[in-house]
């Protein structure tokens, strides 16, 4: 009765709110049935949390029902957003409603409440499915909460320890009985005249099944070798990629087999309860010694295509030899799970059976780890190989460390009677280790297909493909590394609920759903610009007189506002709302205005340049001692090729505040001015003469205006002239000057005049000291001379510099 007081005041208070006093919109009959169901299940399971007494199946039955309405709630919570808003803006469009005292008219006021009253219809149940989603959730979080600790304080419990020899007797005891106990329902089975009946009914179908198994457990492997022979005619011989293939089919064939044995006994009826549990597992543990096989020999496989340089074959038959063994440990340790959930044995029993397989665990661990540690380190010729190799090696390191800790630290958490805490550490370990190999072999298999098709081959194992699927791998095994360290299904599929649901940032939900959205509608608005930037560039723009740089500039504004565009559609698209990120973008502006002000700078700088134009692709420019030719204008900076080849990166600041001269601006006509001195005594008028002669006669000087000839004046070593022409095209300023100079030369040979060099007169003060002879020595001493050096001295650095200065010096001192 109290129950349905509250639900009818949760309902009434609900209306009121929506109909603000005046209006009776209520849920429908099936609605409001659906609300009490829901009530009910919420108001059990809060009673259900308040005991904690239920055990962990129970409240995962109860999470699982609440999580069907919660999936119901969260659907009825966006369900006529459209008609919502739809009426919303009809009465928006009526306008506001009159104050006290004041009216309207009848039939505006008649359709504002005929609006009203449909839009309060469709909010009271968005409403209530509101509440009851968010108190869906919170009933959810709390039972996880439960299942969790509960999970935590069992894998700290300390139970028996496997070492007390009190615990031996009783545990063998418990062993002979579950084994005697399967063995004596399997016989009674046996006996039975149902089992004798059922066998003669399904006699047929149970040897086909027999018939089938036998044939694929003893010619599975044979037919896949056949196989890969065939699909090794279709093409790619010599890939690996049908190897791989054959490789699935040797463990395949087999399972099959196996499970059509299992199915075949199962079908008979002859085992009891006890046998049928344990070979419904067969399946599943046969998949195990496959799965682990089949990785020792792509391990085998890999170490042999890369001729056995980390490993040699004989490492690698002992490491397929300790994975078989490690298959073995799972299998045996979910058989004593199996045997502690049929039987129902002691903690003391469950201590003594299964410490044996986590020390045999530990111990194949720590020898998988010593079986590469102890390989001697081959000195590979290749550096560039070792370098990519590199990281790899990084995490093979770091797997080799946590299997020696994991070695050591779990035979003595088991010893001291955490025998759960040390199986939850220990056989997770095993599976990830196989997970990680399998990861690798998928990864290289992958890699291989991909190098096949596109025609790569080997070096596609190198390539960004490579890394982007080593990647995608990762992320597909977080999951199934989850479940095996502990995880559960169900906290997964919490997991994805919530990242479905999408997660808020500054009042934006971003969700899966509106995330790709978004990036599939700026994929398209970038794809459509860039391929509207290369019509522009190579079909349109070329038909103008446009010239290169305006060319340049009209292609990179489209390509910049069409991207801009295409940023805005997608949000739009994908429905994110920005109005609540405007106060945090408005405080986060100032500061990013301190701290990019340059690049802001720059920004609005390349814009300027793109627009205005002052200098445009292809242009001879010189800006603070750097002259070249302009490559490429972007939003940020501007590519300049100097006369030497080299690439310099300007700012395009730098180019607006700057001083830059441009050489081609406009048009390439320029100035070239030649040098040239005579000695004294030359006929000037002559000299004036032939060179103007040689200005005019250069195909590339302009002769209007006409090319002049300056007597400069009276040098130190010559008369001094220069020429000074106008060029078609400054471009050619320095092959010009070249012709002019060997033109220059030849006429001058020609009519006599000379070209005259600097001469100096040098005195010395003192010739004596060149003599070789000091003061003190006596000019009839036989002097023995030394014999030449057989080799010259060793120079070095400070050698060189003192020659030079000396050689300054000595300069200086004649002029």
């Amino acid at each position: 009765m109290l129950r349905q007081v509250r639900l009818f005041l949760f309902l009434s208070l609900f209306c009121l709110i929506g109909l603000g006093g005046i209006a009776s919109a209520q849920l429908t009959d099936r609605q409001s049935e659906y609300y009490q169901g829901w009530v009910s299940t919420a108001d059990r399971a809060e009673s259900v949390i308040r005991t904690n007494r239920a055990s962990n199946a129970a409240l995962e039955n109860l999470r699982s029902e609440i999580n069907g309405y919660r999936e119901d709630f969260n659907k009825a919570r966006g369900a006529n957003t459209d008609r919502i808003q739809t009426l919303e803006g009809q009465l928006k469009a009526l306008g506001a409603e009159p104050a006290d005292g004041e009216t309207e008219p009848e039939d505006i006021a008649k359709l504002r409440t005929h609006l009203e009253e449909q839009l309060n219809s469709l909010r009271v149940p968005r409403i209530i499915s509101e509440e009851a989603f968010s108190r869906a959730n919170g009933l959810i979080s709390e039972i996880d909460r439960i299942i969790r600790d509960r999970q935590k304080k069992e894998m700290l419990e300390r139970g028996p320890s496997p070492f007390n020899p009190v615990y031996w007797g009783p545990a063998w005891i418990d062993v002979k009985e579950a084994a005697q106990s399967l063995i004596n329902e399997t016989v009674t089975n046996m006996r039975s005249d149902i089992v004798h009946e059922r066998i003669r009914e399904r006699g047929l179908g149970i040897f086909i099944l027999l018939a089938i198994s036998a044939v694929l457990l003893l010619f599975g492997r044979k037919w896949s070798e056949k196989g890969g022979a065939f699909l090794r005619s279709l093409g790619g011989r010599g890939s690996g990629v049908w190897t791989f293939v054959v490789s699935l089919l040797r463990i395949l064939l087999p399972w099959l087999g196996v499970l059509a044995l299992v199915t075949a006994i199962v079908q008979t009826g002859v085992l009891g309860l006890r046998g049928t549990l344990l070979i419904q597992n067969i399946p599943y543990w046969a998949a195990i010694i496959f799965y682990f096989d089949w990785i020792g020999r792509q391990v085998y496989l890999m170490g042999a295509s890369q001729n056995f340089k980390r490993l040699s074959a004989g490492r690698i038959r002992e490491l397929r030899v300790y994975i078989d063994l490690l298959a073995v440990m799972l299998i045996l340790h979910d058989l004593v799970l199996l045997f502690e959930q049929i039987e129902n044995i002691s903690d003391a029993t469950r201590a003594v059976v299964g410490f044996p397989i986590v020390l045999v665990t530990a111990l194949l661990l720590l020898r998988v780890r010593q079986v590469r540690q102890s390989e001697p380190q081959e000195e590979q010729a290749d550096s560039e190989t070792s370098r990519r190799a590199a990281g790899f090696s990084q995490l093979i390191e770091l797997l080799r460390r946590a299997l020696f800790i994991l070695g050591i630290a779990t035979p003595i958490l088991a010893a001291l009677g955490y025998i759960n805490a040390a199986e939850a550490i220990v056989f997770p370990a095993v599976k990830t280790l196989v997970l990680i190999a399998a990861l690798v072999i998928i990864r290289r298999f992958i890699t291989t297909i991909y190098g096949w098709l596109s025609g790569q081959g080997e070096a596609a194992r190198d390539s960004l493909f490579s890394v982007l699927v080593g990647f995608a791998l990762a992320i597909l095994s977080l999951p199934i590394l989850a479940l095996y360290w502990g995880a559960r299904e169900t906290d997964l599929l919490e997991a994805w609920s919530r990242l479905l649901l999408g997660f808020d940032i500054g009042g934006v939900t971003i969700s899966p759903s509106n995330f790709l959205t978004f990036v599939a509608v700026f994929a398209i608005g970038y794809t459509l610009t860039r391929l509207l930037q290369s019509g522009l560039r190579n079909s349109l723009l070329p038909k103008t007189s446009i010239d290169p740089g305006g060319q340049n500039a009209i292609v990179s504004g489209t390509g910049y506002v069409g991207i801009f565009l295409a940023a805005l559609v997608a949000i739009v698209v994908a429905g994110f709302d920005l109005s609540s990120l405007a106060i945090v973008a408005g405080a986060l502006s100032v500061g990013i205005g301190f701290g990019l002000q340059t690049i802001v700078s720059n920004f609005v700088s390349g814009i300027i340049l793109l627009v205005e134009r002052p200098i445009s692709k292809g242009d001879w420019i010189d800006v603070n001692g750097m002259m070249g030719y302009v490559r490429d204008i972007s939003v940020r900076s501007t590519r300049i090729e100097t006369f030497d080849r080299t690439d310099v990166i300007v700012p395009n600041s730098d180019l607006i505040s700057g001083v830059v001269t441009n050489y081609t601006r406009g048009n390439t006509i320029g100035r070239v001015i030649v040098p040239v001195g005579v000695a004294y005594g030359t006929d000037t008028r002559k000299v004036e003469t032939i060179l103007g002669e040689i200005a005019n006669g250069h195909p590339m000087v302009l002769a209007n205006p006409a090319p002049s000839v300056v007597f400069q004046g009276f040098g130190a070593d010559s008369l001094d002239f220069e020429i000074r022409a106008i060029l078609r095209d400054v471009n050619w300023v320095l092959s010009v000057k070249s012709d002019m100079n060997h033109e220059i030369n030849r006429r001058f040979v020609k009519e006599g005049i000379e070209i005259p060099f600097a001469q100096r007169d040098l005195w010395l003060r003192n010739p004596e000291v060149l003599t070789g002879q000091s003061e003190e020595a006596k000019p009839d001493e036989d002097i023995t001379p030394t014999a030449p050096s057989a080799k010259p001295a060793d120079l070095t650095a400070d050698d060189l510099d003192s020659a030079g200065d000396a050689d300054a010096d000595a300069d200086g001192d004649g002029r």
